[in-house]
Formats: structure tokens, sequence, C-alpha cells
């Protein structure tokens, strides 16, 4: 039986790259593919690539100038601090933390979305 990979779309592109990086595909200093062309690649939105790069960043691996793209800063770390991210977290520590944090935000567009049908349906209340 196949196993799903339910992390988040972004998180397996970055996954991905940090593979391509650490296989030498891209080396120190060469610039990745332009957004656009990552995102017809994996057949998501900008947006998504965007936060797969943003994973990268902020482990260090990659570096984005303004207008020339981004570019593979070092290779991923090979010794025993694997697996972790630079605040001393697991991956999947990261992961659920982010997970969690996207579910507060949509909590509470929920509430907002809820509390403006319940003054819709009960104009009376949303007077007192």
């Amino acid at each position: 039986m196949a196993t799903t990979d339910r992390r988040r779309p972004y998180l397996r592109i970055a996954e991905d790259i940090r593979r391509d990086i650490a296989s030498g595909r891209y080396a120190v200093g060469e610039r990745l593919p332009v957004a656009r062309e990552l995102a017809n690649q994996y057949g998501v939105a900008m947006m998504t690539i965007g936060n797969a790069l943003a994973v990268l960043r902020d482990e260090g691996l990659i570096e984005t100038r303004q207008g020339a793209g981004s570019f593979v800063s070092r290779p991923p770390n090979d010794d025993t601090t694997a697996g972790t991210t630079p605040s001393g977290h697991s991956e999947e520590f990261r992961i659920i933390s982010e997970q969690l944090r996207e579910i507060r935000e949509y909590m509470e567009k929920l509430t907002v979305r809820l509390d403006e049908l319940d003054a819709r349906t009960r104009p009376d209340q949303a007077e007192k």
C-alpha cells in the first residue's frame, strides 16, 4: 500500500529543491529556475513557489536578489543536525506549527464570516 505525502505542496517542493541542491544539480552560486518556470513544472500557483523558496531562504540554502532571481548560497548540512531547522526544532515540528498557524488564520476568517452572517440573519440583534 502506497503512502500519501500529506505535507503542504510548498513543503514538498522545498524538499525537492533541497534534494537537487544536495545532489549538485544546482551548485553554490547557481541561479535556480525562475518562479514561473517552477510553478509550471510543479503545476502550482506562484504563491506556492514563493512559500517553498521562503522555506529554503529561512534555512539559509538560497538567497533571493530583487530582479535577478534566487541563487544557491550553500548546500544542506550533512552533519548530525540534518532533520532539524536552524531553530533546533525538527522538520516535523516546524511543519505542524505551520499547519496550526494556517488553521488559526482560517478559524479567524470563519469567525468573522459567521458574525457577519449572524448580523444579516438577525437584523434586530445587530441594532442592540
